[in-house]
């Protein structure tokens, strides 16, 4: 009888103690549990993962210090570093192209170890620069008449350009591309992955600036170079590996399409049917006149110098990539996000200089810029479930009615009580004297600062007492009661703006898979390439629209412009949704 039956009827309580076999099978589920953990840690995405982090760290404390460098360079002053901003939009805006273009014929690796070196680099020799220029700023001026200064200020924008570039270059390689690849064309992994690298640059877009300004703060300029130098040099190693690792664990981004092949199948099914004269054109010639000509002709070409030879190659390539650019599918998508670029609704300098003339102080500036990245990762979360529940067109369409319900907001701030957009001011009477509409000013509205002339405050009053934080403003002479007549009108222009950043990343993520997913795989960098050109346009004009209107009472007219861009922005994205949803029902 056994030990069971013998306790049951004794009245006993049977104890049963694990077994060998129920010990090795929780053993083995304790060990497949670490296994799962260390092949995680191991597989492609948490490098990808771990070597974006490290990129867009590095790129953010670069792009804050860059610009308090500038700043602290020429005398407080904000010239260099509106030079340097033209420089970046610029090169960007003309080079987009070219840049995709190179990413698109060379193979995945080469482009990401060139693009990383020549970042790291660049932003490394800078900082050395920079770190020279501090410490022996009085003796430099004094070489050459002052022009050595010149020199160092010339070569400083220059190579924090081509780091952008570089920079530019390698998202494209990595976040339009690699991530495709190692996704195995996945859907759903691709959504995840994509959400992921948003949420770890909203993260790093607050902690970094903090972390480096920090140092700045409570040591110096040049320690705030020397550690972005070891930064840099650091992050190319680690981040070097990582890229190497994840290309040999997966095969598939070692192969690489032609282009020409590539293009030649897609011009197939988008080309009209040839004609038969055509067809006959197409057959070989016999020996003319007119054959001669050409002949002669590609002779003539062949004899222009070598430099003219490659301009042409160069504005032919911008001028291809631009042409493959419109003819995307996903075109109307891509224009509609580049919409959203031209607007003052964001947690740039140009809005938070206007919280200042409104009587908000520095430190709820920063607490309400913590609160807008966590609505921004709420963003990227909702994207995840609604690409999930209605699918990747029909998220777009939710997020973008998402996007523009919040920022209405925004358009009733600038009618609200304690506003103080008056138009007025755009117009002005020719007889009235410029002292005169200083003093009207005045009496409108209590916080402005007077100026020469008698003109009103404009956004970013007073260069000399400027300091500069994360795309913040701070002014040292603020007067202690600056504060407006009424709050509503502050209070519903930043609920607005954190409340609409969820739709607003949301529909980043919708039109950045949109493109990674409809554009042939040859073509996926000069494409990303012009979006990120049309990007840099757009975001030009915002600030155009600033130096336009200046005055803080001419902001609530730059509010309502911006909001008619983004909606122009989501009514392309509309389109765009109709004529697919339109497609899919007469495929079915």
């Amino acid at each position: 009888m056994s030990q069971r039956a013998e306790a049951s009827q004794c009245g006993g309580v049977v104890v049963e103690f694990d077994s060998e076999e129920i010990r090795d099978a929780r053993t083995k589920n304790t060990r497949s549990v670490t296994g799962s953990a260390l092949i995680y840690l191991k597989g492609p995405k948490f490098l990808i993962y771990v070597s974006g982090a490290l990129s867009m760290w590095g790129d953010r404390m670069w792009h804050f210090a860059i610009s308090v460098f500038l700043i602290e360079l020429y005398g407080r002053n904000l010239l260099l570093t509106a030079i340097f901003g033209l420089v970046v939009a610029g090169s960007v805006l003309l080079l987009g192209a070219l840049i995709g273009d190179w990413v698109d014929r060379n193979p995945r690796n080469k482009v990401a170890h060139a693009s990383l070196f020549i970042q790291n680099i660049s932003v490394t020799v800078c900082s050395i620069v920079l770190m020279l220029v501090f410490l022996y700023k009085q003796r430099i001026e004094q070489i050459w008449d002052g022009w050595l200064t010149v020199v160092c200020y010339t070569v400083v924008i220059i190579l924090a350009d081509v780091a952008n570039l570089a920079s530019t270059a390698l998202t494209i390689a990595i976040q339009r591309d690699w991530i495709v690849v190692i996704t195995g064309y996945n859907r759903g992994h691709l959504a995840g992955m994509n959400a992921t690298m948003r949420r770890i640059d909203q993260v790093t877009n607050i902690l970094a600036p903090l972390a480096v300004g920090q140092v700045m703060t409570l040591a110096s300029n040049v320690v705030g170079c020397g550690f972005i130098l070891g930064w840099n040099l650091v992050s190319l190693i680690v981040e070097f590996f990582f890229l190497s690792r994840v290309y040999r664990i997966v095969p598939a981004l070692s192969v690489k399409p032609p282009v020409e092949e590539e293009d030649l199948v897609y011009q197939q099914g988008t080309e009209r049917p040839k004609s038969q004269d055509e067809d006959n054109a197409a057959q070989p010639q016999p020996l003319t006149e007119s054959n001669c000509n050409t002949s002669l002709h590609l002779k003539q070409i062949t004899k222009i110098p070598l430099c003219f030879r490659r301009f042409r190659w160069l504005v032919s390539t911008c001028k291809d990539g631009w042409r493959a650019y419109y003819r995307q599918p996903v075109f109307l998508a891509g224009m509609g996000l580049a919409f959203l670029y031209t607007t003052v609704l964001g947690f740039d300098c140009i809005t938070t200089g206007y919280a200042y003339t409104q009587g908000i102080s520095g430190s709820l500036l920063s607490l309400l810029m913590g609160v807008s990245a966590i609505t921004g990762l709420m963003g990227t979360v909702m994207f995840t479930r609604l690409r999930k529940t209605y699918g990747l067109v029909n998220t777009g369409i939710i997020s973008s009615c998402l996007h523009l319900g919040c920022l209405l907001l925004c358009v009733c701030s600038v009618f609200a009580p304690g506003s103080p957009m008056d138009l007025s001011l755009l117009m002005p009477n020719i007889a009235n004297s410029s002292a005169e509409l200083g003093e009207m000013a005045s009496q409108r509205q209590k916080h402005t600062y007077p100026l020469r002339g008698g003109s009103n405050q404009p956004l970013l009053p007073d260069r000399s007492s400027i300091h500069w934080t994360n795309n913040t403003v701070l002014f040292d002479n603020v007067p202690s009661d600056s504060a407006p007549e009424s709050y509503v009108s502050i209070i519903l222009l930043f609920l607005g703006v954190i409340t609409a950043r969820i739709g607003l990343w949301s529909f980043d993520l919708t039109v950045t898979q949109l493109l990674q997913e409809n554009i042939c795989e040859s073509e996926r960098g000069v494409v990303n390439g012009v979006q990120s050109s049309m990007n840099y346009l757009m975001d030009l004009l915002h600030f155009i629209m600033v130096v336009s209107a200046p005055q803080p009472q001419h902001f609530g007219i730059l509010v309502i412009i911006s909001v008619l861009f983004i909606t122009t922005g989501h009514t392309m994205y509309f389109l765009y949704a109709h004529k697919t949803k339109r497609k899919r029902r007469l495929d079915t």
